[in-house]
């Protein structure tokens, strides 16, 4: 009681993952440590997974088949971290039974596929949040607090570097799909939604072919102007998540984050970042997340700018024009 009145008791999400990869692990580890979720199901055709899962969530049911899951579980809503290529078929399949869904990002592999969840998203309006967890990241919240209240935003600088075993680590993607992606998102979120009228981009190449180099640029209608650098071509002495970097300039004011590596720098033989991420604990920018997908499950928020259906649908887009335009200056260039 306080001030006479009861407090109110909410009761936790009841919660269910598809996927257990790297990334479904880290949100079943942290959906276990949050108080807002009680996590009742795992999924994942592969079952052998499920022996090796920790001790936050060992006892927690598993099943190879997600229709079976949905029925059994009584979870109250979902976490797809599959495959890209599942995203859409396991997404449908959970809106269609009513569960609210928290979707790792990209939608699909490209444009057209998630454009097919459109009809299925518009019938269950407000059930489909994308999971970008750096709109969830402490540094980027401040400093989209910062330029809220400042009032102008005239040029934005974004770097994100990962090591060169990457391409040999996750052979087929590259730097715009993998890692450009998160600083898209955050951009889309500093302009406000507000569409570019000029993107283009550039890329890069190891020895043999695969792109390692991701450069991109969006103009807008009042001037301003984003520059995105991404690569994977950082030196085996560098940590295994590489560094991440931004900096913004307004009218009169500037500032500069460094998310990755957090505050703390340590080198002896090699340097190494003791913080890097926010993820995989009880705080940070996963369970900031999580913590909004319970709100927006309970109907007390709504789905924030930048991890909407539609949000997804037009940074998709940005990434497919910037593709094409490297497709086709690798098509110009002499044999």
């Amino acid at each position: 009681m306080e001030n006479g009145s009861p407090t109110k008791v909410t009761s936790p999400v009841k919660l269910g993952i598809v996927g257990f990869g790297n990334f479904g692990r880290l949100h079943a580890e942290t959906a276990a440590r949050l108080a807002e979720f009680e996590l009742v199901a795992l999924v994942d055709s592969r079952e052998e997974c499920f022996s090796e899962v920790g001790d936050d969530v060992a006892n927690v049911p598993g099943w190879s088949d997600l229709e079976t899951a949905v029925e059994a579980s009584g979870a109250d809503a979902w976490i797809v971290a599959t495959s890209t290529s599942s995203h859409v078929s396991l997404t449908k399949t959970l809106l269609e039974a009513g569960k609210p869904v928290l979707l790792e990002k990209p939608i699909a592999g490209d444009l057209m596929a998630a454009e097919l969840l459109r009809p299925v998203v518009a019938a269950a309006s407000g059930s489909l949040m994308l999971g970008h967890v750096v709109l969830f990241n402490s540094e980027f919240r401040q400093l989209r607090d910062e330029a809220a209240r400042r009032g102008s935003v005239d040029y934005i600088d974004c770097v994100r570097h990962r090591p060169a075993s990457t391409v040999e680590a996750f052979p087929g993607e590259n730097p715009f799909h993998l890692t450009m992606v998160h600083d898209l998102y955050a951009v889309f979120a500093l302009k406000q939604g507000e569409e570019p009228v000029e993107i283009t981009a550039q890329s890069g190449e190891t020895a043999s072919g695969e792109c390692d180099l991701a450069l991109a640029q969006l103009r807008w209608k009042d001037g301003s102007v984003a520059r995105f650098t991404a690569s994977f071509k950082t030196p085996p002495g560098m940590p295994g998540d590489g560094f991440d970097r931004m900096e913004v300039f307004g009218s009169g004011w500037a500032a500069r984050i460094s998310p990755n590596p957090r505050p703390v720098e340590l080198w002896d033989e090699a340097a190494r970042w003791p913080a890097t991420l926010e993820i995989g604990t009880g705080t940070g920018m996963l369970a900031e997340q999580l913590r909004c997908f319970s709100r927006v499950v309970r109907g007390e928020e709504d789905i924030p700018l930048g991890a909407r259906y539609e949000d997804g649908i037009r940074i998709q887009g940005w990434l497919e024009k910037m593709i094409d335009q490297v497709d086709a200056a690798s098509q110009d260039r002499p044999a």
